[in-house]
């Protein structure tokens, strides 16, 4: 498992890249984050929603609930055209990070 400093600060750019796949509910987001992550990134409830609450305070996702054909309802989640630009800006931001590592590493870095 990664660290939870780790772990919290790549929350908000991975719930919009994954959100720029197309719109999404928690569960399935963050199963979705999990699965990419081959079971390194587990975000509990506690962490994912509170998140979610601020990026949709911040109008970069937008939310609305749906009836499920088992008659429950599920908060779905979308990208707004400003969370579209927040993703450009958070992508471009991660990138200097990965390439800052890759050369210390001697590793390829990323473009965008």
């Amino acid at each position: 498992m990664l660290a939870k400093d780790l772990v919290a600060a790549s929350a908000r750019p991975l719930i919009l890249s994954v959100l720029a796949e197309g719109e999404s509910y928690g569960y399935a987001l963050a199963r979705r984050v999990r699965e990419l992550s081959a079971e390194q990134i587990d975000w509990a409830d506690g962490m994912l929603y509170p998140v979610l609450r601020r990026l949709e305070g911040e109008s970069l996702i937008a939310s609305e609930w749906r009836e499920e054909e088992n008659g429950r309802e599920r908060r779905y989640y979308k990208l707004t055209m400003d969370g579209r630009r927040a993703l450009k800006a958070e992508k471009a931001q991660w990138l200097v990070v990965h390439n800052t590592l890759s050369q210390l590493w001697k590793l390829q870095p990323a473009s965008i």
